[in-house]
């Protein structure tokens, strides 16, 4: 190391010092894993993550600094998805990650997708988000107006280790069709929409917070069909698999799309593994619902309004972690 290094280090060492620093705090890191950079969770993953973190020397949340846990550096992480995130946590890979409400629970069970599988017992839940939209989106001149119409067209089920992928197979499998049935690819849902937009896709499935930007940006430039999933297929789905749930994306979410369409939903949950610290995931907690990050989650994403601590308990079907527990309990927020 030069002499120049030396003198930029000790500059930085003594203004650190001169601003009340303690040189010896060492940043901690956190990692949140996310989805596709064209989906809903990763730059709800960003927003979250600008909230958590605290880094050395920055100024207390009292002086109008950061509101995060002290010392924290947290990171969005893009990913696959559910599947792949809880994947990552229980292999250490990640500290925490966002999962769809259903893959969440199979793995830490051993069910559903899971039962084959050895079962993630150590999966915990920091809060559930939001819910999350089930998308079936079809290029308007291929004639598909419901699921049946499926059969025999180019579809794409989303990425390998996608909860995604999961649903689209319960929805095909629901209305009588399995992937044989159609010719399918799997893709992220912005390769999906390129497909789409050069006439080599007539479908495919994204199951996210809307309005999403893949889908968004590619009904500003071609004609779409949103293709609703209702009826008594629907109701079987709800009522074999009780994280699905009806919900309608408002007409005019989308541009062409002028009339509500009737899905399903799951919800986006915010996961980690019991092996985090209690006390970190206690103060990750009480930064997540801080209302300084109220004010990030309103400004930052239209879904972010829908993060609320009234609703952080909804739907969550794996134990709490001890930490976020606690947090709750001391919010009143849990009995």
């Amino acid at each position: 190391m030069n002499r120049r290094h030396f003198t930029i280090i000790g500059a930085i060492a003594m203004g650190l010092a001169a601003g009340g620093v303690a040189l010896a705090q060492a940043p901690q890191f956190f990692r949140i894993g996310t989805g596709g950079t064209s989906g809903t969770y990763y730059p709800i993953g960003g927003l979250i993550a600008n909230a958590i973190s605290n880094p050395p020397g920055s100024r207390p949340c009292e002086e109008g600094g950061s509101c995060g846990v002290p010392g924290l550096i947290a990171t969005a992480l893009s990913a696959n998805g559910s599947v792949a995130n809880v994947n990552a946590i229980a292999g250490g890979t990640l500290e925490s990650g966002f999962s769809q409400s259903d893959v969440a629970t199979w793995a830490q069970t051993g069910t559903g997708i899971w039962e084959d599988r050895e079962p993630v017992e150590n999966l915990r839940a920091i809060a559930s988000l939001y819910p999350e939209t089930i998308h079936l989106v079809a290029s308007a001149d291929s004639g598909i107006s419901t699921v049946a119409d499926l059969a025999g067209k180019t579809v794409s089920l989303d990425e390998p280790g996608s909860g995604t992928l999961v649903d689209a197979r319960i929805i095909l499998e629901a209305y009588g069709l399995s992937e044989d049935d159609v010719d399918a690819e799997y893709l992220k849902p912005n390769q999906a929409a390129d497909r789409m937009r050069d006439g080599a896709m007539d479908a495919f499935f994204f199951v996210g917070g809307f309005p999403a930007g893949a889908i968004a940006e590619l009904a500003s430039q071609d004609d779409i069909t949103l293709v609703p999933i209702s009826g008594a297929e629907a109701e079987a789905i709800t009522g074999e698999y009780t994280f699905f749930a009806e919900n309608v994306v408002p007409g005019g979410t989308y541009e062409g799309v002028a009339d509500d369409v009737t899905t399903l939903s799951v919800g986006a949950q915010w996961i980690t593994s019991a092996d985090q610290p209690e006390e970190l995931i206690y103060e990750v907690t009480a930064a997540l619902w801080n209302e300084n990050t109220r004010k990030l989650l309103d400004a930052g994403h239209s879904k972010g309004r829908e993060i609320t601590p009234e609703t952080a308990l909804d739907g969550i079907g794996i134990p709490l972690h001890p930490g976020a527990e606690r947090f709750y309990r001391e919010a009143g927020l849990l009995e």
